[in-house]
């Protein structure tokens, strides 16, 4: 092959990957609040 057709598929790959990749740069981070821990109930006694 020639070298000008070497280039130009070399710029179309870089192209096409750039184009790509170009929306992926922005992450999402997603928090998680824990739910509230509730408190084992305690003997009173019997009929309490």
């Amino acid at each position: 092959m020639s070298k000008s057709i070497k280039f130009l598929a070399a710029i179309g790959f870089i192209a096409t990957v750039a184009a790509c990749t170009s929306g992926q740069t922005e992450e999402e981070y997603v928090v998680v609040e824990p739910e509230p821990i509730s408190v084992e109930p305690t003997y009173t006694g019997k009929y309490k």
